[in-house]
């Protein structure tokens, strides 16, 4: 399987569609990139933009329920957009008592 490349967009706080997507991480050409994150639809639909240009091969949106990212986007002859691909996003660092 290709390399999988994980974008966080979520936020914690409600926002409006001019508060800036988080910098996109170096995407490796063939890789998968999964966006995750709980945000408003349309933060999701910027990301795809800003995404679609990228050397990766594969866009997906992660879904919990389904236990992966669901393919969005495929630019690779092995998958195709509906497939999940399983993934489980990495958790954030506990923030310490007291901080």
């Amino acid at each position: 399987m290709a390399e999988i490349v994980y974008v966080d967009i979520g936020v914690d706080r409600p926002i409006t569609p001019d508060e800036p997507l988080p910098e996109v991480p170096h995407v490796p050409p063939g890789s998968i990139v999964i966006v995750g994150g709980r945000a408003p639809t349309w933060r999701y639909g910027m990301m795809l933009h800003k995404l679609h240009g990228s050397a990766g091969a594969v866009i997906c949106f992660y879904d919990p329920k389904l236990g992966g990212g669901v393919i969005v986007v495929s630019h690779h002859p092995h998958y195709r957009e509906g497939e999940v691909i399983e993934y489980e996003p990495p958790q954030p660092e506990p923030v310490p008592s007291g901080a």
